[in-house]
């Protein structure tokens, strides 16, 4: 219920533990489908701000919650200046409205991970591309991975498939090298934050995800900035359409739209 809207950003719970919590702007919905119970811990894929912005609040209410954040996001979790000016620049004053306050997390809370450790039953594999400090977490009891944005977004009840590839640490070669890292996980299940499970034909998400961003690699390479942007709403529209839905669906994508490869 971001902003009022539905499956836009999803905070999974896993055995009490908390996957991306999402903006403190939706905050009351994750306490109230909690029943306001401490969660076990707070497992950040990465630290944009639509998985992460709540992370300070929740440790506000409860000042013993631990959070478990990649190496090169722990550093921006605890001292959040440099990412609130650079999405100041980004959101000008939309910033409160969409993400709400963005706290800092003691130190003491925050546990560093770099890839390969087991951290509350789930595997943690490093998987930059998206991000340059994402990681996914794979559940084995239930097969399920945490993937964050790594392996896209597809909003229901639409089946498009939009990789998020918000500027500056898109890396295409790297992001399939992370897909692979996931898919060599065999999950039965993609949890996906944006949004929902996908379970039906996990093979092949992965692989529509592989093809759409080189296709959207090469589109970027053509075009300006102000022409992709205009060109990807286009067909994402047209989508859309071909599948019966309402325009609206588009704005139910991630504010983090896809943008310009820097590639």
């Amino acid at each position: 219920m971001h902003l009022g809207r539905p499956h836009v950003i999803g905070c999974w719970e896993v055995d009490g533990a908390l996957v991306d919590p999402g903006p403190e702007s939706s905050l009351q919905t994750v306490i109230d489908a909690t029943g306001d119970e401490k969660p076990r811990a707070v497992l950040l894929t990465h630290i944009h701000l639509d998985h992460a912005a709540a992370t300070g609040a929740l440790v506000r209410r409860w000042p013993e919650l631990e959070v478990y954040v990649h190496e090169r996001g722990a550093p921006h979790l605890i001292d959040p200046s440099k990412l609130l000016a650079s999405a100041e620049r980004l959101y000008g004053d939309k910033l409160n409205y969409l993400w709400g306050e963005i706290l800092p997390v003691p130190e003491g809370n925050v546990r560093v991970l770099g890839g390969g450790e087991t951290v509350l039953g789930m595997q943690v594999a490093y998987t930059p591309g998206h991000a340059s400090h994402h990681v996914c977490y794979f559940h084995e009891e239930s097969g399920t991975a945490f993937c964050g944005d790594v392996a896209a977004c597809r909003i229901p009840p639409s089946n498009l498939v939009v990789p998020p590839t918000p500027p500056p640490d898109i890396n295409i070669e790297v992001w399939e090298e992370s897909l692979d890292t996931v898919a060599a996980w065999e999950p039965g299940r993609l949890a996906l934050t944006h949004f929902g499970a996908v379970e039906d034909d996990v093979p092949g998400h992965i692989a529509k995800v592989r093809s759409k961003l080189r296709e959207e690699a090469e589109l970027a390479r053509q075009m300006t900035k102000e022409a992709y942007d205009a060109d990807n709403e286009a067909r994402i529209r047209r989508a859309l359409a071909e599948e019966g839905l309402e325009g609206d669906t588009v704005n139910r994508l991630p504010v983090e739209r896809p943008r310009p490869l820097l590639a």
